[in-house]
């Protein structure tokens, strides 16, 4: 048990503010006001409890810190069990980082049930963290169900038109996916009960559960498949593009920014270190999938006459750069998909605060309604050019870093795959650059755009964190990556083994062994 359960304020925090926010009971814009304060404060003193907790972790260590166990249902094994890596630590603080960003973008655009909204932007954050920080397989799965019932109250209340309707087919997806998962986590308990005669939903216990190669094989896509369409990988992407354009910005901040992670997490944290075996066989189709969503999301992306649905498209894209570099698990590709995950939080999310505001000023976020806005409004055109810059990977900006690990990770292990993904950063800079082109340059051709206000204090404010990260993480990158480095290793060796160690065994005849060669875990 840690000296103090700095895991547990993080995961607790949120969750006790939201909760105290129910019982404000003085009406009107007063009210509303202290609550947005509020709200912003409570997200704010995670925040700085996140980099609090960046503080006391120890970048020399690959093993989980700051572990906080307590027997939760004893007779079955389960724990609260909570602890952080090298991986798990920096999507701890990106949660963190981008919650008040998205809290104090909703001010002018949210105007009824502020006190309901703010309580699930906080019960979010808490669920959000708890998935990242979880040691315990059913803990884990607890948070991963938490999670969707604030976003699907913030899509399907303070959405736009077809909000109801995005709002279930986001539930509906990802709850299929959740019910494939939790099946393969109660017969990987019942596996654990057989070998050993007791239950147990501790993952470090997991990993030295030798499990036969042909239910590897069942276990991992079930994991794979739940974790896919939370990515979303191609073809399991439909969900999402209906699910952004409807949410109100602050959750579409989030749901890019943070949600989207928890997939490409997943991948790398249970599905292929739990069943190697399996993990090797799959890769190859893993990474085939990545690929044509990359080429596939970036053209989509290119025909978008929303600016909202181009961006939505474009975590498509992007996210199979992510899942590209985990299937190619050398120390590059994962160290680059751990950081593209970061990245893309911070420049997606950027993107969508841009878009709403622009959306707030003209109620639309069509592209041909806008042109030469950097006539009427200089400082947030400058913001929003940046933050482009960033998204298409501009060395020296953050999308660069990660972008470029991985391709170079996803070459050694199969250059044809990394010579066609590459391909996505042209298409990446020709969706991107000719949107912005569209809304910002030219001549002031519609009337109504003549009279925009550019960025207000808040919106600096809201801005401002978000383009320092991006362009911190571009000229100091080694800040991020040397704390993960350990954990990234310890990972892509497990995974070299292509079976995990041998304390307990499943079944009496030996697991099978990955045959040597050219392969996703070979090479290295």
């Amino acid at each position: 048990m840690a000296v103090v359960p700095i895991l547990s304020a993080l995961v607790v925090l949120p969750l006790a503010g939201a909760v105290l926010l129910l019982l404000v009971r003085n009406r009107g814009h007063e009210r509303d006001r202290f609550i947005q304060w509020s709200a912003l404060g409570v997200s704010l003193a995670e925040f700085a409890l996140s980099l609090w907790m960046w503080r006391g972790f120890d970048p020399s260590q690959a093993d989980f810190q700051m572990v906080e166990r307590v027997d939760w249902i004893p007779s079955f094994g389960i724990q609260y069990a909570v602890g952080v890596d090298g991986i798990s630590l920096f999507l701890v603080v990106l949660a963190a980082f981008l919650t008040p960003l998205a809290l104090v973008s909703s001010w002018r655009s949210v105007h009824k049930k502020v006190r309901e909204f703010s309580f699930f932007m906080l019960a979010l954050e808490s669920a959000m963290i708890g998935v990242f920080l979880s040691l315990d397989m059913f803990l884990f799965y607890v948070f991963w169900d938490a999670m969707l019932i604030p976003m699907y109250f913030l899509i399907g209340i303070w959405g736009y038109e077809r909000r109801v309707y995005a709002a279930v087919k986001f539930i509906l997806y990802t709850m299929a996916g959740s019910v494939l998962m939790l099946v393969a986590i109660l017969t990987v308990a019942y596996l654990h009960s057989v070998a050993t005669g007791s239950y147990s939903f501790d993952y470090e216990a997991w990993l030295t559960l030798a499990v036969p190669r042909h239910t590897q094989m069942w276990l991992f896509l079930a994991f794979a498949v739940a974790f896919a369409i939370k990515v979303p990988l191609f073809p399991f992407h439909t969900w999402l593009p209906d699910a952004h354009v409807e949410a109100p910005t602050a959750g579409s901040v989030i749901l890019a920014g943070v949600l989207l992670k928890m997939g490409t997490y997943g991948l790398l944290r249970f599905a292929f270190p739990l069943f190697p075996d399996a993990a090797a066989y799959f890769a190859p189709y893993l990474a085939v999938l990545a690929v044509i969503g990359i080429v596939y999301g970036a053209l989509v992306a290119m025909v978008q006459p929303d600016m909202k649905k181009l961006v939505a498209y474009s975590s498509v894209s992007h996210l199979g750069f992510v899942v590209l570099g985990i299937t190619a698990m050398n120390v590059q590709g994962v160290q680059g998909a751990v950081y593209q995950m970061l990245n893309h939080g911070v420049s997606t999310g950027a993107l969508f605060l841009i878009v709403g505001m622009l959306s707030d000023r003209r109620h639309t976020r069509l592209i041909s309604e806008y042109g030469g806005l950097k006539h009427v409004v200089p400082k947030l055109v400058a913001a929003f050019f940046v933050v482009t810059l960033s998204s298409i990977g501009l060395p020296g900006l953050n999308g660069f870093v990660g972008e470029f690990l991985i391709l170079f990770g996803a070459f050694r292990w199969n250059p044809a795959l990394a010579a066609v993904a590459a391909s996505g950063v042209i298409l990446s800079a020709v969706y991107m650059l000719w949107m912005f082109q569209r809304v910002n340059y030219g001549a002031v051709t519609n009337p109504k755009n003549e009279g925009m206000q550019d960025l207000d204090t808040r919106e600096k404010w809201v801005l401002w964190p978000a383009i320092a990260m991006a362009v911190f993480m571009g000229v100091a990158p080694w800040v991020f990556l040397e704390p993960m480095a350990p954990a990234v290793n310890r990972i892509v060796a497990r995974a070299a083994e292509a079976e995990p160690a041998k304390v307990v065994r499943v079944a009496a005849p030996a697991p099978v062994e990955l045959k040597k060669g050219p392969g996703p875990f070979s090479g290295r």
